[in-house]
């Protein structure tokens, strides 16, 4: 990828990719040193810069920041550090016939721990799920397990009444919903 960490998709192309493309698209390959395209994810050590450091360094779509870093117990920030929020959640194939990966969701908090305080900014971290290498591929290489990717995005929670899957909506989707209220049309004489 170069130097280049701030990457420009082609007009009219977004990087939004499902949790099962992370893993599968992106992950799976950079843990097992193949090839991907494109290119666009830079490898980042997180835990030196605080959330709102990341641009420039990682690659950013939207309001959302991705980056591969090895996986580590230390998530410790000049100013704060990123706590773990909730247990694994499981990432199945979208036939659901295997688990491919799992995603832990940390947010962060200015401070020192365990007094910090609780910020708006989330990082969801995936890594390879432990089935999906086989044992053979465990044995050759155990350094699959160290890669991981991380997604880091501020929550906005005075705007809570949408899913927060990454799916936005386009102008025209937007113009089609506001429709449902008629009695907010004016219309003239």
């Amino acid at each position: 990828m170069g130097d280049n960490r701030n990457v420009s998709l082609p007009p009219g192309f977004r990087f939004c990719p499902t949790d099962e493309e992370l893993v599968v698209h992106f992950l799976q390959r950079k843990a097992s040193l193949l090839p991907f395209h494109p290119d666009i994810i830079p490898d980042l050590d997180l835990y030196p810069y605080d959330p709102w450091d990341l641009d420039g360094k990682a690659m950013v779509e939207g309001k959302k920041w991705y980056f591969f870093s090895r996986r580590s117990q230390n998530r410790v920030t000049a100013n704060g550090y990123w706590k773990s929020c909730g247990g694994d959640e499981q990432i199945v194939s979208s036939n659901g016939s295997k688990r491919i990966g799992v995603k832990k969701y940390y947010v962060f908090n200015l401070g020192e721990s365990p007094e910090g305080i609780k910020t708006n900014w989330i990082m969801q971290e995936f890594r390879v799920s432990d089935g999906a290498n086989s044992s053979r591929s465990r044995r050759r290489d155990n350094s699959k397990m160290d890669w991981v990717i991380c997604r880091v995005y501020e929550h906005d929670y005075d705007n809570d009444d949408h899913d927060d899957d990454g799916m936005e909506l386009s102008c025209l989707d937007e113009v089609f919903l506001s429709l449902d209220d008629y009695d907010e049309i004016s219309y003239p004489n």
